[in-house]
């Protein structure tokens, strides 16, 4: 499998190596167009640009010498309407013990709390910038109206305030939200802007799956980092314009995580974070988990896997038994597909019923009738580093690429063309709706991807068929989710009227 790496013990080195010693303006990404007369110019830098993406940067072990935060529940604004207040700040957090590390966060210093909202709630959100630079407040995965998705086209100024309101109008499922300005997308998330959105729903709540928030149901974001030598996340000496890669793993901010957790079924709702790494979680006992959900929602049932790859921005929620005695071994460890020890276990020694999943768990269907449209919509991926394109195209905020109407299906196919060096994994995001995966290549996609997504992961030469439905109108992005390819215009708009 195919990833995007840095070859590097430095960020110094990193960004040397990887042509790219300061972060390209985005004007200067927009106006670049791959023309023939700087086809040459091209490909020598996408040679250049694979010769870091032969073999992941391995990640540090982690010791497990502390403990896994846990992302604290945002309350409720006083008063008889649902409202939620939410502040992007700028601060230091000691992720090292004894350094202070200068961080963004939301409604604090690093990361963001977790919101939850009940399905068919009117929610209000009050948003506010207390950083020196502009952002936007994208809620990604959520059905909502373009003109409050928190896109590229709508940024909040510092000291700006914005309140956006919205009815929760889908299923149970776990969410994120994260900055989305235009150029600026990848420092921000990099510096700490990320937090939590779950949805509940009255059917979920009675499958009798794990559920008790932070008890056996945790959230786990994970994200790679690098550190310079003054321990500081130094973006513009890290930043590789083809995705940036990190030797250093924080789990919900956490470095060196370990978690403690009960002997019986717990769930884990993992969320690839990073800018551009891919993860393979997995167990290193060897033992398979059950998949419950995808990006969007519960699964129809349980799927026993083995291992699950994420790529950036997609979202799995998985059950481990630790019920198990072969579990109850002091090395425990979730891991990644190169034997990375992400997150050790510790199973707490106490007698717990033994408890069992639900067969059934949701009516995800897709329909004859999808299957059978006809392709109305193609996305060609291409590129590397600054030379990143949509059918032949950067993002350009005047200009809009497709229209769909409101309510209406429509199938897309999501192509990744390969380059000369044979092409990287592209994970592809549409904003403002979850759609379903109708083939991969012809073939009928994964058990485990029969379900709601709102980002896919397309390999090189691969062709990915989805059917897309928009609830609300408006402007909505669809791009690569590496973000450094974002921000270099791998990135369109569509318009639902």
């Amino acid at each position: 499998m195919r990833q995007i790496i840095m070859i590097a013990v430095s960020a110094f080195s990193i960004a040397v190596i990887s042509g790219c010693s300061a972060k390209p303006e985005a004007h200067e990404s927009r106006e670049h167009q791959m023309g023939n007369e700087n086809h040459s110019t091209m490909n020598a830098t996408m040679m250049e640009g694979h010769m870091s993406h032969d073999n992941v940067v391995h990640l540090n072990d982690s010791t497990g010498e502390h403990d896994l935060k846990i992302p604290p529940l945002l309350q409720r604004d006083p008063g008889e309407e649902i409202v939620y207040t939410v502040r992007a700040q700028k601060g230091e957090t000691e992720l090292f013990d004894g350094i202070q590390t200068k961080t963004y966060g939301y409604n604090g210093t690093f990361l963001g709390p977790m919101i939850s909202v009940e399905k068919g709630e009117i929610i209000k959100i009050k948003t506010i910038n207390e950083l020196d630079e502009p952002t936007t407040f994208h809620w990604h995965g959520l059905k909502v109206a373009g003109d409050i998705d928190g896109g590229p086209h709508d940024p909040i100024q510092p000291d700006e305030e914005r309140v956006i309101e919205f009815q929760v109008a889908q299923d149970a499922a776990t969410l994120w939200f994260h900055p989305h300005p235009e150029g600026n997308t990848a420092a921000q998330v990099y510096n700490g802007l990320a937090g939590l959105l779950y949805i509940q729903d009255e059917k979920s709540e009675q499958l009798g799956l794990p559920s008790q928030y932070g008890e056996n149901d945790f959230p786990l974001l994970f994200q790679d980092r690098l550190f310079d030598d003054q321990k500081q996340l130094n973006y513009e000496a890290a930043q590789n314009s083809d995705g940036t890669i990190g030797d250093t793993l924080l789990v919900n901010g956490t470095l060196n995580p370990k978690l403690t957790v009960p002997g019986e079924h717990v769930r884990f709702r993992l969320l690839n974070g990073s800018n551009a790494r891919n993860f393979t979680f997995k167990l290193n006992t060897g033992e398979p988990f059950v998949q419950i959900a995808t990006d969007g929602g519960l699964l129809n049932k349980p799927i026993q896997m083995s291992e699950i790859t994420l790529t950036p921005s997609e979202r799995a929620e998985i059950v481990i038994d630790f019920s198990s005695q072969n579990n109850k071994m002091d090395d425990l460890a979730l891991v990644n597909e190169d034997g990375s020890i992400l997150l050790p276990f510790d199973v707490a020694d106490q007698h717990v019923e033994k408890s069992t999943l639900p067969d059934e768990m949701n009516d995800f269907a897709l329909t004859e009738e999808e299957k059978s449209l006809p392709v109305s919509k193609k996305v060609e991926l291409f590129g590397m580093m600054e030379h990143v394109t949509i059918n032949g195209k950067k993002f350009d905020p005047n200009r809009i690429d497709f229209t769909q109407k409101q309510g209406v299906t429509e199938v897309w196919e999501i192509y990744n063309k390969p380059d000369m060096m044979g092409g990287m994994i592209h994970p592809f995001h549409i904003h403002g709706t979850q759609f379903k995966v109708i083939s991969r290549n012809g073939k009928e996609p994964p058990e485990n991807e029969r379900g709601w997504k709102d980002s896919i992961s397309v390999k090189p030469d691969e062709r990915v068929k989805i059917a897309v439905q928009f609830k609300d109108k408006g402007i909505y992005m669809f791009h690569c989710h590496i973000l450094e390819h974002e921000d270099n215009g791998m990135m369109g708009q569509i318009k639902v009227e």
